[in-house]
C-alpha cells in the first residue's frame, strides 16, 4: 500500500512539473511570437532597410529584416577595439604601451576630436588613449593608426570570426579607405544578428584579459556619439545603463544616407540587460529622422517586452 501511495505521488508530481515546464514554455514561445511581430512591424514601417536583432538576459534572440547586411560604418570600432585588446594579450603587453604620432599621420579631413586636441601633432599617445578616442568620440584617424599601427582590418575580421559569433559580417576596408572611396562603406557589413551578440558577448563571456574587456566595456558606456538614437530611449528609464557603438554614413548618389547604426548593451532596473542592434542602410532622408527613427524602435522594443512579461525596469519606471 505504501508503495502504491508513493507511486501515486510521484506520478502525481511528475506531471504537476511537466505540465509547469510545458506552460512556461508556452509563455516563453507567445512572448517571442509577440515580439517578433514586433520587429517586424517596426521593420516594415521604416523608411529605408531596417534590420533589428534583440538577445535578452532570459535567453530570447529574436530577429527581423536579418537576411540582409548592412554596412558597419563606425560600429566596426567595437570589433577593432576588441581586436587590439586581443593582439595585446598575445605578448603580454598593455593598454599602457605607447605610440609616436607624426603630423602626417593625422588627416584633417575626417572626423577626428584628437586632431583638434593636438592640432599640431607629433605626439605621443598610449593605446588605451586611441581606444577611448576611437570608442567614445568615433575617431576616424585613432582607428586608422590602430590598423596601420596593431592590428590590420583582415586580421581583426580573422579574430572576431574565431569567436564563433552567430550572423554574418565582413571587415575589409579602414575608415581612410571608406573616405577615399564612399562605395568601399558597402563592403564592411553585418548583419543585426552578429552585431547584438558581439556586444552581448563582451558583457557575457571572456573574449580578451579581463583588464583590457573592462576597459571597453567602461568606454562603451562613455559613447558620446549619436544621442538622438538608443541613447534618447534609454534617457528616459531612470536607472537604465547604455553601453554602445554607433555607426553613420556617406550620402550615396541617390542622396540616401547609406548607414545609420546603432549597438548597444543596455542594464535596466531590474537587473535584466538587452542586447539591441539597429541597423539602417539606405535611409531615404534626413539623419535626425534617421536618428529618431532609432528611439522610436528601442522605445517600442522595451514597452513590448514590458508588456510580455520581460523587462521589468522599464514598467516601474515609466
Amino acid at each position: 500500500m505504501k508503495s502504491f501511495l508513493y507511486g501515486s505521488i510521484a506520478v502525481v508530481c511528475g506531471l504537476t512539473a511537466a505540465l509547469a515546464v510545458s506552460s512556461c514554455s508556452s509563455v516563453a514561445t507567445r512572448q517571442n511570437d509577440n515580439l517578433s511581430e514586433c520587429l517586424d512591424s517596426l521593420v516594415a514601417g521604416s523608411k529605408g532597410t531596417v534590420g533589428i536583432a534583440v538577445i535578452t538576459s532570459d535567453g530570447d534572440t529574436v530577429t527581423a529584416g536579418d537576411s540582409d547586411i548592412y554596412p558597419l560604418m563606425s560600429v566596426f570600432k567595437l570589433h577593432e577595439a576588441l581586436a587590439v585588446a586581443r593582439v595585446l594579450d598575445r605578448s603580454n603587453i598593455s593598454l599602457d604601451t605607447v605610440i609616436t604620432i607624426r603630423q602626417a599621420d593625422l588627416s584633417p579631413d575626417t572626423w577626428s576630436p584628437m586632431i583638434k586636441d593636438y592640432p599640431e601633432g607629433d605626439l605621443t599617445l598610449s593605446v588605451g588613449r586611441l581606444i577611448e578616442y576611437m570608442l567614445i568620440h568615433s575617431d576616424n584617424n585613432a582607428s586608422n593608426i590602430l590598423f596601420d599601427r596593431i592590428v590590420s582590418v583582415a586580421e581583426t575580421d580573422s579574430i572576431v570570426s574565431r569567436w564563433n559569433i552567430p550572423g554574418s559580417f565582413s571587415l575589409a576596408y579602414t575608415e581612410r579607405q571608406m573616405q577615399a572611396d564612399h562605395d568601399l562603406s558597402y563592403r564592411n557589413t553585418s548583419s543585426p544578428l552578429a552585431c547584438a551578440a558581439l556586444i552581448n558577448r563582451v558583457f557575457t563571456d571572456s573574449l580578451v584579459s579581463a583588464d583590457k574587456q573592462s576597459a571597453i566595456r567602461e568606454l562603451l558606456g562613455r559613447c558620446s556619439s549619436a544621442p538622438g538614437r538608443i541613447a534618447a530611449a534609454v534617457a528616459e528609464i531612470p536607472g537604465a545603463k547604455l553601453y554602445h557603438r554607433t555607426g553613420s554614413g556617406y550620402t550615396n548618389e541617390r542622396g540616401e544616407i547609406c548607414a545609420v547604426n546603432d549597438v548597444a548593451y543596455i542594464e535596466l532596473t531590474d537587473g535584466r540587460s538587452i542586447a539591441l542592434a539597429v541597423l539602417t542602410k539606405d535611409f531615404p532622408g534626413r539623419q535626425e529622422d534617421a536618428d529618431a527613427r532609432i528611439a522610436e524602435i528601442c522605445r517600442s522594443i522595451l514597452s513590448r517586452l514590458q508588456h510580455s512579461g520581460g523587462a521589468d525596469g522599464y514598467k516601474k519606471d515609466r
